[in-house]
């Protein structure tokens, strides 16, 4: 059992380490988390009032881990460096008690070399830490099944109610959990423990999800699924070694539990998104509990026919070899969708003293505040309260009319825009574009992930003058 543990969370560890610095760069939701976990716990409070509910848990856990060593990029990185590790060791203690310990020494190994999961134990944010408290919420659940004692189904439980307020999608894995317990017909009583716990879950989890629906303009960029390819493919491929005559004993078969987990969350979500854009991969990234297991067990099978064994043993050492590059590539900057800090430093560079800033949109104000000093020097034309002191992401701008007259107080202006996003809506956005087209031409665009920096010159002209 040991092993089980301490093999898949030492490798865990090594990949997580591994290049986690991404040439100290960050990625825009990198950054809203640096910026809010710097911010005192009231004003973090405060700002989940207007967004970003859903996150706020983990913001003030966040200030603390800060407060305690530092609000440096490491720290910032390695909270989801280790709760990778525990999900790592915690998908193996599962498999051990679905299939023995060599199927759980294989799952908990498959675990963190997934991409997916590679990926996000080094990101800074909740997903990894979500994962590793699904992954020992089913521990717990296996473990009850079988021994049931109450204290169990209350580790259960809290488990699962922390993993949701982290983010509260994580509560579609409690409705992977209850098909799991149905498909396998545990006797009544277990099915009754369960419903009390996951009532705990609901109740507790309702007052966040009441709250954040409110809010559910964030999700406005989303034109449709987003990254669903890397899901629709491990569940295929989880279905195909669910058919495969897999380890297993116990009231529970390992097929039973991986299946729905993999695919319910993920199936869920996409049905939604035909009504609201709802999924994002990192969402269901707990989905790869169930991957690994089934990978974990297909490996176990294959080694244990003798005809399957040196054919599994090449499909693995070239399934390695093809990860090496894709593993590489996801410790680059341009593994992300934007380079925050490239992007400042592009601002930067563009920029002179006395120059105007504008963003375009004014939400993307947060790409370049990873480091105020790359705009220090320029004047943020349409601010007109800084985001701590109107405890909001980017700042409350100004009325229209008085962000044009801003505009052409300057002969320079450097304009930030996200690539990808939206055409910008509103007013202030209309008067911001409309001011540039007649009173300013593009003296040169530099393009960065995720991002355009642009000079704007001033046209030298009378009607200038006489303003818009």
């Amino acid at each position: 059992m040991a092993v089980v543990f301490i093999a898949p969370l030492s490798l865990a560890m090594v990949l997580g380490l591994w290049g986690i610095r991404r040439q100290d760069t960050m990625w825009g939701d990198e950054v809203v988390t640096y910026q809010l976990a710097h911010r005192d716990l009231s004003q973090i409070w405060l700002t989940a009032q207007h967004v970003d509910l859903v996150h706020a848990v983990y913001y003030a856990f966040m200030h603390e881990i800060f407060a305690l060593f530092g609000g440096g990029l490491l720290t910032l990185r390695l909270p989801s460096v280790l709760a990778t590790c525990l999900a790592a060791s915690g998908v193996g203690l599962v498999g051990l008690r679905l299939a023995g310990p060599r199927v759980g020494l294989l799952a908990g190994l498959v675990f963190p070399l997934l991409p997916q999961v590679q990926k996000y134990a080094q990101e800074g944010r909740s997903y990894a830490m979500v994962c590793a408290l699904v992954a020992w919420a089913t521990y717990a659940l296996v473990t009850g099944v079988r021994h049931r004692t109450r204290w169990r189904w209350v580790v259960y439980g809290f488990t699962m109610l922390v993993a949701c307020l982290l983010h509260e999608f994580a509560v579609l894995a409690l409705i992977a959990h209850g098909v799991t317990l149905v498909v396998s017909r545990v006797p009544r009583p277990v099915l009754t423990a369960w419903c009390v716990a996951a009532a705990g879950v609901v109740a507790g989890l309702l007052p966040l999800a009441i709250g954040s629906v409110g809010q559910s303009g964030q999700l406005s960029w989303m034109n449709g699924p987003v990254r669903p390819g890397y899901f629709l493919v491990v569940a295929f491929v989880g279905a195909l070694c669910a058919r495969a005559p897999l380890a297993g004993r116990g009231p529970v078969r390992l097929s039973a539990l991986a299946v729905p987990i993999l695919v319910l969350p993920g199936l869920l979500l996409l049905v939604a998104s035909l009504v609201k854009p709802l999924f994002v991969d990192r969402y269901v990234l707990y989905g790869d509990i169930g991957f690994a297991l089934l990978l974990g067990a297909l490996i176990d099978y294959c080694n244990r026919r003798q005809w399957f064994r040196r054919t599994a043993w090449i499909a693995a050492v070239a399934v390695l070899a093809a990860l090496v590059p894709l593993s590489l590539a996801l410790r680059t900057p341009g593994a992300r969708s934007n380079d925050a800090t490239a992007i400042a430093a592009a601002v930067r560079k563009e920029g002179r003293p006395g120059d105007g800033l504008l963003y375009l949109s004014g939400q993307h104000r947060i790409l370049t505040a990873a480091n105020p000093s790359d705009t220090r020097h320029l004047t943020d034309l349409a601010l007109a309260q800084d985001p701590v002191s109107s405890n909001t992401l980017a700042g409350v701008e100004l009325p229209a009319q008085d962000i044009a007259a801003r505009m052409l107080e300057f002969d320079r202006i450097v304009a930030v825009r996200a690539t990808g996003a939206h055409s910008p809506a509103g007013p202030q956005e209309a008067a911001k574009t409309s001011t540039l087209r007649r009173y300013f031409h593009e003296s040169g665009t530099t393009h960065v992930n995720g991002a355009r920096v642009t000079v704007y010159v001033r046209d030298q002209d009378a009607s200038a003058e006489k303003g818009p």
